[in-house]
């Protein structure tokens, strides 16, 4: 099968995104996530029935008439949903757009095998990194998924020489404090791939999400992330630390 009929399920897309890495970006967020963050803010892109069928073709001409506004300094960023989930046709559209001079973005969990994304990784010019918290106990509880398996990922993309922007939602009650912060810095630190972490204030704005779809929102009575809450991760953190857009 040619690379350009490669088919894949998406959510939905966005044309000029300003907050998915570098400059301005196409997004394409990818449905389906093996995942349920306590916090995400996209519920919507869970399930792995429904969205829409298309191919990197398709994908492509919706790109190529935001050439003019992406190319030059910003660039293409899959997210999700979770786009590792899709590896095959992920690895088939970041090649394409490689082929194409666009810079490629990968907003992950890493919630994946190490075979698969290493074959994603492999057209991925950046990686956003979602680190959801610093404990295995943390993530399992309040993610489903593994500390161990983000920092194989992690590992990987170091491996692979892949640039690499952290990402942490500050959520009071549950990955707050100067304890946390101090584990998030000494992670980061450890990695000479990562070039920022950006740190990303929980807000309940996906509480509407939720109602719509049905689904209590785990964290509808958590008020939302201040300076108070984000302060000990910037003095952990230090010249690495980076508000988010």
């Amino acid at each position: 099968m040619e690379s350009s009929a490669v088919t894949g399920c998406v959510h939905s897309f966005q044309s000029l995104g300003a907050v998915d890495g570098p400059g301005l970006r196409y997004v394409v967020f990818f449905q389906g996530c093996p995942l349920r963050c306590v916090y995400c803010h996209n519920p919507d892109t869970w399930a792995f029935a429904g969205g829409q069928q298309v191919t990197v073709g398709e994908v492509l001409e919706k790109v190529r008439r935001c050439a003019p506004y992406i190319k030059k300094n910003g660039g293409v960023t899959l997210t999700g949903g979770e786009p590792l989930a899709q590896s095959d046709f992920a690895a088939a559209l970041l090649a394409a757009l490689q082929g194409e001079g666009f810079h490629t973005a990968l907003d992950t969990s890493g919630a994946a095998g190490l075979e698969s994304a290493a074959k994603v990784l492999k057209h991925t010019d950046l990686v956003l990194a979602d680190l959801k918290f610093t404990t295995e106990e943390g993530y399992r509880r309040y993610t489903g998924g593994s500390l161990a398996r983000t920092l194989e990922f992690l590992d990987l993309c170091r491996t692979m020489g892949r640039s690499v922007w952290l990402r942490h939602v500050v959520v009071p009650g549950l990955n707050d404090g100067p304890a946390a912060a101090a584990r998030l810095a000494e992670l980061a630190k450890g990695y000479d791939n990562v070039e920022k972490v950006e740190l990303l204030p929980f807000r309940t704005l996906c509480a509407e999400k939720y109602d719509a779809l049905g689904v209590p929102f785990p964290l509808k009575d958590t008020p939302p992330a201040g300076k108070e809450q984000l302060a000990p991760f910037y003095a952990a953190l230090g010249p690495l630390a980076a508000p988010a857009k």
